[in-house]
């Protein structure tokens, strides 16, 4: 029988390791370390060995059955790391200052097992001064025989059993990053970024004849660079990025990505069909292939071949991660971080099928097991404090496994040799659940139906338009201004917001000034202003035919040539009081001369007035109706509120029993408008 399956977690105040399919329990000769300040756990790249530190020093074991190996008396270790068949293990401490002000070497390099005295006492096997915690440890070649690290202005290579003696350098002026290529072919990438106006370069050499690079790429645009090597060496990707984006666009500054061949035969920028930054890119571990999640939300996947030549695109969405399972079949393309954790899961051999959808919650992280059959997902601090917990997920979909955990800080797959691995489809058949799965199961809520956007009562009903739409739910691609002020229609300021569901007014054509505008070039609402001033103009027309001008009437009195009335000229020259006299005068004298000349409405002109009082009137009993129907929803809201047993006030118990009353009046004003 094959070893299960195995992973490491580490809490605030245990580590411990844990045997997963199918057994789902914890290592039987692993003894957990006593609570204190558990500060990391690692597992060899060959999965033979575990180390863990503690305020004690640090602990190596054997991973496949957890007993104790050897120890190291280094109390104040921060961080660990193998070297890539367990041979070596490197120690990172704090930077500090001896007793004469000068740094400690706080790098330490043992070796993992070896043959000591009973009396002896294990010795590092070289010291550097490391200050920084990133990219603080040596980086080895596949066959461990040399490794390298990092100064200012050269990389230092060394023969791995040999740490006392630099054995080769790279001189590169302004080198601020490398990456040893895995595989068998011993080649290092180097980058220099941009300085004094000149570009940015990576440039690959082939150890140890550091003479010329064998591929190089200059390009500006490139702050820092991730420089990402297949699995077989052959091919590097370059993700270069700036610190500011020049052009506005993004507040995280510009992302561009460089293919180059190890063997300097190719090499080109990835041209991408969608604007915006590049979220994650990974190598396939068949090295022939790479993904690429880019662009503005919703974004795009795409697979591209060795000579960045795109070969399928998955479908747009909230996604920001890609990753490859370790035996190149399946691909997880999920959204995490500030999105909603949904993980896609596509059968690359079948036509890039998509498998399942999980939700997966908020995790932060998600790696694949050695076998391709799972997916971790882990939610750990402290990025966020609450929720914290394991989950393991069969590649089909199903939660096989779930624990909560207080405070949890990493998870980490044991890791097993490809050679090892049984032969069998990851599919079929579907493994047994562990019982917290289930129980898992039975405390997740259904989820409810969206409620979606509010709509105002104008818009419901209707289809959204476009723009209010996700690219991936069929509406318009996102577009970034620029920093260029949105011009309306007619050349002045932005265009109109539309409401939610609206339909679009029409533009209508700008026209010679003083032109006929035809009715049909107008827009639904134009007509119907029109419409509208063409009913008062006739109004007007028919009170002013009923009355002579300047001779009293209904019409008001026509203005002077500054614009004002005759009584506001009147009363510009006069005192308040006279003015009130003389205003009674004309008014009694206006009054005399309408009853004497007034001209009596014929049936034709009077009708429109009629319409107008029986218009308003009409107007008046919906307004009425409209608020005394508004009345009736708010008692029987009142009502069922009542009926599900809460308790309500005296006034809206009040309001409740005047309900037959505001019904009886409701009907009286129906019956009126029939």
């Amino acid at each position: 029988m094959a070893s299960p399956l195995q992973f490491a977690y580490r809490t605030q105040k245990a580590i411990g390791v844990f045997d997963a399919d199918p057994v789902y329990e914890a290592l039987p000769g692993f003894t957990k370390p006593a609570e204190g300040n558990l500060r990391c756990c690692v597992y060899s790249g060959c999965g033979r060995y575990f180390a863990y530190a503690t305020n004690e020093g640090v602990v190596i074991a054997d991973a496949s059955v957890g007993h104790v190996l050897t120890s190291l008396p280094i109390p104040a270790v921060y961080d660990l790391s193998f070297s890539p068949h367990g041979t070596y293990l490197s120690t990172w401490e704090r930077p500090a200052k001896d007793e004469n002000g000068d740094a400690t070497k706080n790098l330490k390099i043992w070796r993992t097992i070896e043959e000591l005295a009973d009396d002896a006492e294990k010795q590092p096997i070289g010291k550097f001064v490391q200050k920084s915690a990133n990219g603080w440890n040596l980086q080895y070649t596949e066959d461990e025989r040399f490794c390298a690290r990092i100064v200012t202005n050269e990389v230092q290579f060394y023969q791995s059993d040999d740490l006392g003696t630099v054995w080769n350098k790279l001189r590169v002026e302004g080198v601020s990053d490398f990456a040893l290529a895995p595989g068998k072919n011993q080649n290092v990438a180097v980058f220099v970024p941009e300085r004094k106006g000149h570009p940015a370069s990576v440039k690959v050499f082939n150890v140890p004849q550091f003479t010329s690079p064998i591929s190089q790429k200059t390009f500006f645009k490139a702050d820092k660079v991730q420089l990402k090597w297949n699995q077989l060496g052959t091919a590097l990707i370059v993700l270069a990025q700036t610190e500011v984006d020049k052009s506005n666009k993004s507040y995280y500054g510009e992302t561009n990505m460089y293919l180059l061949s190890a063997n300097g035969s190719f090499d080109a920028r990835v041209t991408l069909d969608k604007e915006g930054p590049i979220h994650d890119v990974s190598w396939s571990p068949n090295s022939k292939e790479f993904g690429v999640v880019y662009g503005y939300m919703p974004a795009k996947t795409t697979i591209f071949n060795h000579r960045a030549v795109a070969t399928h695109s998955f479908p747009l969405g909230p996604r920001n991660t890609i990753i490859f399972s370790p035996t190149g079949r399946f691909a997880l393309v999920a959204g995490f971080g500030n999105l909603a954790g949904q993980i896609d899961v596509y059968d690359l051999e079948k036509d890039y099928r998509k498998i399942t959808t999980i939700e997966s919650g908020n995790p932060s992280v998600c790696t694949w097991s050695p076998d391709s059959r799972y997916i971790l997902t882990a939610t750990t601090s402290p990025r966020l404090r609450v929720d914290n917990g394991i989950k393991l997920w069969h590649v089909g979909g199903g939660i096989m496994y779930n624990e909560d955990m207080v405070e949890l800080y990493n998870v980490i797959w044991r890791p097993v040799p490809a050679a090892s691995l049984p032969n069998v489809d990851p599919l079929h058949p579907i493994p047994t659940p562990h019982p917290s799965a289930l129980a898992y199961l039975g405390t997740v809520k259904t989820p409810s139906k969206p409620v979606g956007a509010y709509r105002p009562p104008g818009a419901r009903g209707s289809s959204t338009p476009l723009h209010f739409k996700r690219e991936d739910e069929g509406g318009v691609a996102h577009s970034v201004s620029n920093g260029v002020p949105q011009v309306g229609p007619n050349g002045f300021g932005r265009p109109r917001r539309q409401i939610p569901g609206a339909e679009f007014a029409e533009q209508a054509r700008p026209s010679v000034p003083g032109a006929v505008v035809d009715d049909e070039n107008l827009s639904k609402t134009a007509l119907k202003n029109k419409k509208k001033r063409n009913k008062k103009a006739k109004e007007g027309q028919a009170g002013e035919g009923a009355t002579t001008p300047n001779e009293g009437g209904l019409a008001p009195p026509r203005e002077s040539a500054d614009g004002r009335s005759p009584d506001r000229n009147h009363q510009r020259h006069h005192s308040r009081s006279q003015s009130r006299s003389n205003n009674l005068a004309v008014r009694t004298q206006n009054n005399h001369r309408s009853r004497s000349n007034v001209r009596q409405p014929t049936a034709q002109q009077a009708a429109p007035v009629i319409d107008a009082a029986t218009a308003a009137a009409q107007s008046a009993n919906a307004k009425k109706i409209r608020s005394l129907q508004k009345k009736i929803r708010a008692i029987e809201d009142l009502e069922m509120r009542h009926a599900g047993g809460e308790k309500l006030e005296d006034t809206q118990l009040k309001k409740i029993a005047t309900k037959s009353s505001v019904i009886k009046e409701l009907e009286a004003l129906e019956k009126e408008g029939h």
